[in-house]
């Protein structure tokens, strides 16, 4: 692969990874939203404080694309994935949200591991970036783990 083709694939995958943190701020907002009930409260909250983080991820994602020269698409080209993390049926379904979640944090981790394979000896920025932002993924699975845990043992 040159050079060319190199950075043409990252841009590709730092989009794809793009479009998942923005789904992924779609569904935590309406999840943050829709659960109801005393239990709920706890996931409300830390659903509500993600938002504004995967967001933050979604944004130096775009920068970064547009430095190597890649073009940030608009809306006409999202495809939405995360069925696991629709708001359910039933608003105090709360374990299946968490769940939802975890899928979701699982799903970021495997596409930061692939950016930074992608990355190494050749982008190293990129790859540094990606390894920050899997650090974080990485942490909200494992609060949502801790969350699944405690849900489960109840």
């Amino acid at each position: 692969m040159n050079d060319q083709e190199k950075n043409a694939a990252i841009i590709d995958e730092l989009t794809k990874a793009y479009w998942m943190e923005l789904e992924t701020v779609v569904n935590y907002l309406a999840n943050s939203v829709n659960l109801d009930g005393v239990r709920a409260e706890e996931i409300k909250k830390s659903l509500d404080a993600d938002i504004t983080e995967e967001l933050a991820h979604a944004t130096q994602l775009a920068n970064r694309i547009k430095t190597i020269d890649g073009r940030i698409p608009g809306s006409e080209h999202f495809q939405a994935v995360q069925s696991s993390l629709q708001p359910p049926q039933d608003s105090t379904d709360v374990v299946s949200v968490i769940k939802g979640v975890i899928d979701a944090e699982n799903a970021a981790i495997g596409q930061y591991e692939k950016i930074i394979r992608l990355c190494d000896g050749y982008d190293f920025v990129s790859q540094d970036m990606c390894i920050a932002l899997l650090a974080d993924e990485q942490q909200h699975r494992r609060e949502f783990v801790g969350f699944l845990k405690e849900y489960e043992n109840h």
